[in-house]
């Protein structure tokens, strides 16, 4: 499945066909109502959202939706000025041990991972270049393991918030860096906007590539929507020497130039599919955990404070796996609300 070339002239023609309804035993016209198809599909979103998911709910679904492309190339601000990076109370959270085989090493809103293999360690994103030594490389070593042993970083997708340390790791310990096609392409486009924080081209992720260290295998996905380039994966976690699968969200917001019907339609439809797709993995791996790199979307930093007091009580991040399904019916019918949105006002001003 190739998400990168949506067939824009079949979504014309539906969005066309589903415009009008034709009663052919009175031949009547009847007008299509835009405002309940948006009710239904927000409906839907909430339904699914029940009370695990109500931060992904929120942000996509009742806040406004962000939109557009940042073209500009200047240098962040944390990095041009030093003093307007947040407090250390604002971003610092504990490293935990949550999976006998996956560590948190993430902040207080943006998380990083830290899954160990037989043979050296995987970080999954890696957060601010401002905050990812004291986060994961001091995380690790409080948590002791040793940083030297990272082998692999893997990138959802080329935000600061995200990709931020991945250049140090792959400087300081000859990390091999994973990262889609076109997240990279940004990278090399913007020189400075990722000053501190352009680790060198290396691996390109695939759709249904298999990342392997040792006796661990992570698969990567395609799941283009927040970005480009964004990446998903699944993976296997123990929990006490039992296996649990994991389906990893590696972009929930709407970034990807969705505020105009053109291209909005077309790019809400291609979040929309790379959700059914993730969600497909999931179901195939029988998920039972979600993770994303936002603690709002997974919890992680609350969750992390329940496994204190677990004992022989259930694992806090297993949520099951109608649940994992259910945070991607979510983050799908958030979007087709928004794409809806974007029909009606095509609709009504065919000029846009």
């Amino acid at each position: 499945m190739n998400f990168h070339s949506v067939r824009f002239i079949a979504l014309l023609t539906i969005i066309a066909g589903s415009t009008l309804t034709r009663s052919f035993a009175q031949d009547v016209v009847v007008p299509r109502n835009f405002d309940a198809e948006i009710e239904a599909a927000l409906r839907s979103a909430k339904r699914a959202a029940g009370f695990e998911f109500l931060g992904t709910l929120n942000r996509i679904c009742l806040l406004p939706a962000s939109g557009g492309v940042n073209t500009s190339d200047n240098l962040p601000r944390y990095v041009r000025d030093p003093d307007t990076i947040p407090a250390r109370e604002v971003w610092y959270a504990e490293p935990a041990k949550v999976y006998d085989n996956l560590y948190f090493v993430g902040g207080k809103v943006h998380t990083s991972w830290a899954l160990t293999t037989s043979d050296g360690i995987i970080i999954i994103d890696t957060i601010f270049p401002y905050n990812s030594e004291e986060l994961i490389i001091g995380g690790l070593e409080k948590l002791g393991l040793n940083p030297a042993d990272i082998k692999y970083v893997i990138i959802s997708h080329a935000h600061g918030d995200h990709i931020g340390g991945a250049q140090i790791l792959q400087e300081r310990y000859g990390a091999q860096v994973a990262m889609g096609a076109a997240d990279w392409d940004l990278v090399t486009t913007y020189p400075n906007r990722y000053a501190t924080m352009a680790p060198k081209r290396e691996i390109v992720a695939t759709d249904g590539m298999q990342l392997i260290l040792g006796d661990t295998i992570v698969s990567l996905w395609e799941t283009p929507g927040h970005t480009p380039g964004t990446l998903s994966y699944t993976f296997t976690v123990f929990d006490n020497g039992r296996p649990v699968s994991v389906a990893y969200s590696g972009g929930t917001a709407f970034n990807f130039v969705n505020n105009t019907p053109d291209p909005g339609i077309e790019n809400f439809q291609i979040y929309i599919e790379a959700q059914q797709h993730i969600a497909q993995q999931a179901e195939a791996v029988a998920a039972s955990v979600l993770l994303s790199n936002h603690s709002e979307f997974d919890n992680a930093v609350n969750r992390n404070k329940m496994l204190a007091g677990r004992g022989d009580g259930p694992h806090p991040y297993e949520v099951g796996a109608e649940w994992v399904q259910r945070y991607f019916q979510v983050m799908q019918g958030c979007a087709r609300a928004a794409q809806l949105r974007l029909e009606k006002e095509l609709f009504e001003n065919p000029t846009l």
